[in-house]
């Protein structure tokens, strides 16, 4: 694979695995504040997904280099 090619389909894994990982873990406020969206998670934890992001993506990508 073409180190450009190789990058790109990293890239494309990498934003479909964000999505699929953003809603673990998602709990609203109960009691959110006037002037506060009620549905806006409580402890959204991005670092923590966009870790567990990378490390899903880097093993899927591992699986795809080695087919």
């Amino acid at each position: 694979m073409n180190p450009v090619t190789g990058v790109v389909v990293f890239i494309i894994i990498w934003w479909l695995t964000l999505f699929m990982v953003l809603p673990w873990g998602i709990s609203r406020t109960e009691n959110p504040e006037a002037g506060h969206d009620p549905g806006a998670p409580a402890r959204p934890m991005v670092v923590r997904k966009l870790l567990i992001t990378t490390g899903l993506t880097l093993v899927l990508f591992g699986i795809l280099m080695a087919v």
